[in-house]
């Protein structure tokens, strides 16, 4: 009491003090994400030509997509789809407004009723779109909008009217789209001179005798390449070695695994499983015996209480059961076990429970009488359950009396497609059908015919045919997934907590090196989400990122599947233009070729192709009906440079030394052969425009997003 009694006379020096701390936490905070976004605004996720992407309503759409496509696609893959999309819009729309394109209310009533002349909501009676049930949907939805139940259904959505809105905006942003790129496809077309340099080209050939003196004839050895070399050369070629910012990191991955210990544990529970058990009843407060595997009436409750996976009531083929298991299975008797054994990530324990001869497929005919609510039922449909099976009861009847009468009642069948074939359906045992429908085929004999009920309705199912009858198994299997024990699990934690506490007064790779440690380079960029060997690492990636973050530092992220990986930052890659250490695996072998062939050209003597050959000691080689539209030389590869000078070249010239892609040549036209002329390029001209009219949308996008002003703050947020 007297501590209470401190408190409440201090009460307002705590609370002075609580305040402080915590305005303190928020302003630290705020800093933080400050120098995180590196003064970006913390409400725009991109600027497009002035144009802000603002984050609340980008948000609001990445969540919606993301809950419309399911658990199937992660967050950051949405988010990359939503920001395509936004950018488009953002990009398209500057167009628009500059050539004053726009949407006017006659083309958009047109546009609705191409979007939704289908729906019955918008359909009169004859089924003929009608403008007004639009615009009284519509008006509805205006109406409802401040309700607490303010969505209307439509199709298989129920929406309200800002999604509407939204729709709207998205059909007449789509005919925009449309419009202008049929400008710009228009405006794509190819001349006839163009249609004649273009049959030129794949029509005109020359043959050649040549020297390749090939850059392999000098050892790399013998030619120095110098870091300012790979300097030099990036500064030549930027856009080859330009590249976005990322960060290379090395792990050492600790996996939660079952040990052996663990798989003989998952054993043993499924080996106790078969004898019977004593247990006390708290309840009772007496002794039961509880039934084993061996003696358990009901399998099905056995193995749904005890495995992992659910039991499976199905007859099986041989061909259906895992090939490592089907002979063991298949010699099994009745009432006999096979296991424990190891199947598909699981330890499994089986029970032979039935086995019968069964067809593989089966041809049936039959009537469907549907009810209301039924699946896939037509809305015109108002029978109800008890109609649907009086229905199906008095067909039965009437088919029993006089089985010619089948075909007949057909037009009673809501199954239009197997009605064409006199209500005649075959499938097999594999196929996906409606389970009792698929149990009556299967379960009994030929000429067996009763009522059915399904989701889909109330059957008549008359057995025509079984196929291929032979033996099927009914196996009730235990399973207990493979997975690591408690115990384990504690035991890869403190590995990977001891590992961790090392480094802070050791090398990364010293002390996976004496823990025999496998270290794993990896390196990616700011908006990646997978990690090879990780899987998705988006907290990996965003703290590789950070801007307090150095090189260096290292910490422990849980991975997917269960475990850890300690991770360090081993190198930070500015966005801009590669480092020559980065940029030497592809320039050190383009430098070195340039300076071979300098070598190579410097010693060339001989003024005929054989004296250059003989000199060289290497081949005197000859080409026929090289083209220029196709640049490859027989015997020498794809040589487009050295294909260019060739046909600028006239019969009988030799030309001087080209570097080319694999040595260096000298080539002689020995014969031109020009291409006849054509009376008419038309045709060629209008193959050209339609090619690349094919690709012109996607191009002209990409151009316009290149000349783009983007500035791009998704690494902030995501």
């Amino acid at each position: 009491m007297a501590v209470l009694n401190k408190i409440r006379q201090r009460s307002l020096f705590l609370i002075l003090i609580i305040a402080l701390a915590l305005f303190s936490f928020v302003l630290s905070d705020l800093f933080r994400n400050s120098s995180a976004l590196s003064g970006a605004s913390q409400d725009v996720v991109a600027t497009v030509n002035g144009t802000d992407i603002f984050r609340e309503d980008f948000m609001n759409q990445v969540e919606n997509a993301q809950r419309a496509q399911g658990p199937g696609a992660s967050s950051t893959q949405t988010m990359n789809r939503i920001y395509e999309q936004e950018v488009r819009k953002a990009v398209l729309s500057s167009q628009f407004e500059e050539l004053g394109l726009s949407v006017e209310k006659d083309q958009m009533r047109e546009l609705l009723k191409t979007s939704f002349s289908s729906y019955p909501e918008f359909n009169n009676e004859a089924g003929i779109f009608d403008e007004n049930k639009l615009n009284e949907f519509i008006a509805n939805l205006k109406a409802i909008q401040n309700n607490e139940q303010n969505r209307a259904p439509l199709g298989n959505f129920q929406l309200n009217y800002n999604e509407w809105v939204t729709n709207e905006a998205s059909i007449a942003n789509r005919a925009k789209e449309q419009t202008y790129f049929n400008m710009v496809r228009a405006g794509v077309v190819t001349t006839l001179a163009e249609a004649e340099t273009e049959y030129l080209m794949e029509n005109e050939t020359v043959d050649l005798k040549f020297v390749n003196i090939p850059y392999t004839s000098i050892a790399d050895s013998l030619v120095e390449v110098t870091k300012s070399d790979i300097s030099k050369y990036i500064n030549e070629h930027k856009s080859e070695y330009e590249v976005e910012a990322s960060r290379d990191i090395v792990y050492v991955q600790f996996d939660e695994v079952a040990t052996v210990e663990d798989e003989n544990e998952i054993k043993n529970s499924l080996t106790n499983l078969l004898e019977d058990r004593v247990e006390f009843n708290k309840v009772s407060k007496l002794n039961e015996t509880i039934l084993g595997f061996k003696n358990t009436k009901d399998v099905a409750e056995f193995v749904n209480s005890n495995s992992d996976v659910k039991y499976n009531d199905k007859f099986l083929f041989k061909s259906a059961l895992p090939a490592s298991i089907a002979d063991s299975i298949f010699k099994l008797e009745v009432g006999e076990f096979y296991g424990p054994y190891k199947e598909n990530g699981y330890y499994s324990l089986s029970k032979l429970v039935a086995e019968t001869q069964m067809a593989d497929s089966v041809k049936v005919r039959h009537i469907l009488i549907p009810y209301m609510g039924a699946t896939r039922v037509d809305p015109t449909i108002t029978t109800t359950d008890a109609q649907a099976k009086a229905k199906a009861d008095s067909i039965l009847s009437v088919i029993k009396s006089k089985q010619s009468k089948f075909v007949d009642l057909l037009d009673l069948s809501s199954d239009t497609v197997s009605n064409e074939k006199q209500g005649e359906i075959e499938f097999g045992y594999n196929d996906s059908f409606a389970p009792e429908f698929k149990a009556f085929s299967f379960d009994n004999k030929v000429g067996d015919i009763d009522v059915v009920k399904t989701s889909f309705g109330y059957h008549i199912i008359e057995i025509l045919d079984q196929k291929n009858k032979s033996k099927a198994v009914k196996v009730a299997t235990v399973s207990r997934t493979i997975e690591p024990s408690e115990k384990t699990i504690d035991e890869v934690f403190n590995t990977a907590s001891k590992f961790e506490i090392a480094l802070q007064d050791g090398d990364f790779q010293e002390v996976a090196k004496e823990n025999n440690y496998q270290v794993k380079p990896v390196s990616f960029k700011v908006l990646d989400e997978n990690i090879p060997g990780l899987g998705s690492q988006r907290a990996i990636v965003r703290w590789a990122f950070e801007g307090e973050t150095k090189v260096g530092d290292y910490k422990r992220f849980t991975v997917p599947g269960g475990g850890y990986a300690v991770v360090q930052v081993v190198k930070k890659n500015e966005a801009g233009l590669m480092s020559p250490e980065n940029a030497s695996a592809t320039a050190i072998s383009k430098i070195r070729n340039e300076k071979k062939a300098k070598m190579i050209k410097a010693k060339i003597s001989g003024t005929t192709i054989d004296e250059i050959a003989k000199a060289n000691k290497v081949a005197t080689l000859t080409a026929t009906a090289v083209t220029m539209k196709s640049p490859t030389i027989s015997g020498a590869g794809r040589e487009p440079k050295v294909v260019g000078v060739a046909f600028g070249m006239k019969e009988g010239e030799i030309s001087k030394p080209i570097d080319g892609v694999k040595g260096v040549y000298v080539v002689e036209v020995t014969k031109a052969t020009p291409a006849s002329k054509l009376d008419n390029y038309q045709p060629i001209a209008n193959r050209l425009s339609a090619t690349r009219g094919s690709s012109v949308l996607t191009k002209a996008y990409n151009a316009l997003k290149e000349a783009s002003d983007i500035e791009d703050n998704r690494a902030n947020f995501y």
